[in-house]
């Protein structure tokens, strides 16, 4: 589908690079002859993808630890790329968390957790880059990883909802306000994409079946096609394209808003069981 070629001369940062969508967007970009950074909180694992990636494709990866909700870390991040590549011409705001739970057993804290890494997180990355575009008189461009329900709401993932949501009303809104400046800004909604670790805490037990046959291409989707849906965003073929959120999640949302709403049916025995899956998966 696309020229070999295609990001040879782009530079891009993605944070939450190191596994999940974020690895696998890293690698196509990487294929696509990009160069690429990635941060995240957890240097060693970004370390161990960076060998594995370098391996499969024998492009140039950095990897940077980055807590995303430190704007001073995130400038300091922002410096470490310039110092490495001489430029950044694409952010990828990927890094996100998120836990199923009902709304009223949450504490104040668990809203914070997960709103400040994708909510504040996303706008200190952009703020701190977009800056320096300006500055620079740069084109660049942004592409935030926000989900379907961001748009619909959804019981279960409330913080996760609120967070995804402002990302997306910050995608449109600077999509607009920095366009002037030749930087465009873009989202992708992706529906449901089986990751480690995330899918075990986020799919309850036993309602695997369930979940897929809401979806109506009964499937959920692959890595690589929403990264190659990324890759265009990115490129320079789709540079008329700004302020758009594009979803890609097998007409899910469509057949039924809330990704989540579907846990209406545990019970409590259950939700007691999903809890203790997340504290196993979240000691792996």
């Amino acid at each position: 589908m696309f020229q070999a070629d295609l990001l040879k001369g782009k530079t891009i940062f993605i944070t939450g690079g190191g596994t999940g969508l974020g690895k696998s967007m890293a690698k196509r970009f990487l294929e696509l002859q990009a160069q690429v950074i990635i941060a995240s909180r957890k240097i060693e694992r970004l370390e161990a993808t960076v060998g594995e990636l370098q391996a499969e494709t024998g492009g140039q990866i950095l990897a940077l630890a980055l807590d995303v909700r430190d704007y001073q870390a995130v400038e300091s991040a922002l410096d470490s790329a310039l110092n490495s590549f001489g430029r950044v011409d694409i952010l990828i705001n990927n890094a996100a968390g998120n836990f199923v739970s009902p709304t009223e057993a949450l504490s104040p804290k668990a809203f914070d957790v997960i709103v400040d890494i994708v909510l504040r997180g996303s706008y200190n990355t952009t703020l701190a880059f977009g800056k320096h575009w300006i500055h620079q008189k740069q084109t660049a461009r942004v592409l935030n990883i926000v989900t379907t329900y961001a748009s619909t709401g959804s019981g279960f993932v409330v913080p996760s909802a609120i967070a995804k949501s402002g990302v997306q009303t910050l995608t449109r809104s600077l999509a607009v306000e920095w366009a002037k400046y030749g930087i465009t800004m873009n989202a992708i909604a992706p529906g449901p994409f089986p990751t480690q670790g995330a899918w075990d805490r986020l799919l309850p037990p036993g309602l695997e079946k369930q979940f897929i046959e809401r979806i109506p291409l009964k499937r959920v989707g692959d890595h690589l096609e929403l990264a190659n849906l990324a890759a265009y965003l990115v490129s320079d073929q789709s540079e008329y394209i700004n302020g758009e959120i594009i979803t890609i999640d097998g007409g899910e949302w469509l057949k039924g808003a809330g990704e989540f709403n579907f846990l209406d049916a545990l019970t409590q025995e259950e939700w007691l069981a999903m809890e203790q899956q997340v504290r196993k998966a979240n000691r792996k």
